[in-house]
């Protein structure tokens, strides 16, 4: 009795092999966008849909943290600076790395002159 339904199972999978093949059609799919689509995409990944790394150099009043960003800036101008408020501090943040790696050793340079910095992942917008 097994011997027959494993016949008959085979059977039916050689079948439906067999017409699947007969069945399948070729074709060539031709995608058209707009090249502003592109673009967007580009953008996308710029615009804080990646995860990144920032380095927060001190935090106090609005004149401290300007005053810092131009300290740092005068010692270190590859990296790029934002003042940014969060209730009640004002905060100087410094760069956009990619992976922690790339933050941590532009730490170690950075904290010689800065010593408060830190390594951060901001809070990413909804």
């Amino acid at each position: 009795m097994k011997l027959n339904n494993l016949k008959i199972v085979i059977a039916v999978l050689a079948f439906f092999s067999i017409a699947n093949q007969a069945i399948a059609q070729e074709g060539v799919v031709t995608i058209e966008q707009d090249s502003d689509i592109t673009k967007l995409l580009e953008y996308k990944k710029d615009v804080k849909t990646t995860d990144l790394f920032r380095i927060q150099l001190d935090f106090g009043s609005r004149s401290k943290a300007m005053a810092l960003e131009q300290k740092f800036l005068n010692t270190f101008s590859q990296w790029p600076t934002d003042v940014v408020y969060e209730t009640p501090n004002y905060k100087v943040w410094v760069g956009n790395f990619s992976t922690r790696l790339e933050a941590d050793i532009a730490l170690l340079k950075i904290k010689k002159k800065f010593s408060k910095a830190m390594v951060f992942e901001p809070k990413k917008d909804k």
